[in-house]
C-alpha cells in the first residue's frame, strides 16, 4: 500500500449525546487500528439549510457544503454511522448528502461520490439496531455511485451497550466493528 486510505467517518445524527455519535467514535478508533488514516468530523459543525432548489437557485451551495464536499473529495473511503428515523435515515443525513450532490461549477454532483468505497453502521435503542435505516443508506449510496460493503453493524440497545468510557461493552461487537474496519481500509487501499 503506497500509503494509509483516507477515510472520512460521520454520524448521522447532530444531537451531543447522540448513541450514532459515540459508536462514530468507537468506528473511528477501529478504522484507525485497521491501518486508516481517520477524519472524524461532526455534521453540527456543518449546518446546512434544507434542501429547496429555489434557495439553490438563488444563493448556490451552502459554504458548509463546499466545505464538506471538499472533505469527501480529499477522502477515498467513508464510514457513516446513521440512526434511525421513522425506519429511514435521519433527515440530516440525507439533506447532507443531497446538498453534496449538487452541480456546481460545471462539476457534476456525483464527482464527491465517485471513486468512494463506504461501510454503514447504524445505532437505536431498538432491538432492530437502525436496521431498516441502513437499507435506505444503502440505497441512497448506491445510486450515488458510491462502493457500499456489505458487511455492516446494526447495534441494538445502544442505550446499554457502551461503557462509561465509551468502548463497547460486547466483545463480539466490537469484533464486527473492527472486521468492518479492516475490510473498509483493505478494500480502499485496493482501488485507490
Amino acid at each position: 500500500m503506497a500509503g494509509q486510505p483516507k477515510i472520512l467517518v460521520f454520524a448521522g445524527s447532530a444531537r451531543a449525546g447522540s448513541l450514532n455519535k459515540k459508536l462514530a467514535r468507537v468506528a473511528a478508533q477501529a478504522v484507525r487500528e485497521a491501518g486508516g488514516d481517520v477524519t472524524l468530523i461532526d455534521l453540527d459543525d456543518f449546518p446546512m439549510p434544507v434542501y429547496h432548489g429555489d434557495l439553490e437557485a438563488r444563493e448556490g451551495v451552502p459554504a458548509k457544503a463546499r466545505e464538506m464536499k471538499a472533505l469527501f473529495v480529499a477522502h477515498q473511503g467513508l464510514l457513516i454511522v446513521s440512526p434511525e428515523n421513522n425506519a429511514s435515515v435521519s433527515s440530516l443525513l440525507k439533506n447532507t448528502l443531497d446538498w453534496l450532490s449538487r452541480p456546481e461549477g460545471g462539476q457534476n454532483g456525483l464527482v464527491p461520490y465517485q471513486g468512494k468505497v463506504a461501510a454503514i453502521v447504524g445505532a437505536s435503542p431498538g432491538a432492530l439496531g437502525g436496521l431498516r435505516g441502513l437499507v435506505h443508506l444503502r440505497q441512497i449510496l448506491m445510486t450515488l455511485n458510491v462502493l457500499v460493503l456489505s458487511e455492516q453493524l446494526a447495534l441494538g440497545r445502544a442505550h446499554e451497550a457502551f461503557d462509561e468510557d465509551g468502548a463497547l461493552k460486547d466483545p463480539r461487537q466490537q469484533a464486527t466493528l473492527a472486521g468492518i474496519a479492516r475490510r473498509l481500509v483493505d478494500v480502499t487501499a485496493r482501488l485507490a
